[in-house]
């Protein structure tokens, strides 16, 4: 993992490249049954909870990882693809 300093400059490189995100079929099919999300527009609720003050962003190997709200959400680093989103365990 990566140390705290790198923090800002996760979260300042993703913020700045949001209009990349984007996802596949299957993976907002995963996302929507992983978190039980009502909306169909999973790229905007990602970049919505990217957003989010309280968001913590830190890349590890290929991917950022982004924690919010009892959600983590999982996205390619080259190719800003929303891979998954989980509820994280109490």
């Amino acid at each position: 993992m990566k140390k705290m300093g790198g923090f800002m400059e996760d979260k300042a490189s993703l913020i700045s490249n949001l209009d990349k995100i984007r996802t596949t079929e299957l993976s907002k099919k995963r996302v929507k049954k992983n978190i039980c999300l009502a909306s169909d527009d999973v790229v905007d609720w990602c970049i919505q909870k990217i957003k989010d003050k309280n968001s913590v962003i830190f890349r590890e190997g290929k991917n950022w990882y982004i924690t919010v709200n009892n959600c983590i959400i999982t996205i390619n680093t080259s190719s800003y693809t929303i891979i998954t989103a989980h509820k994280t365990k109490k």
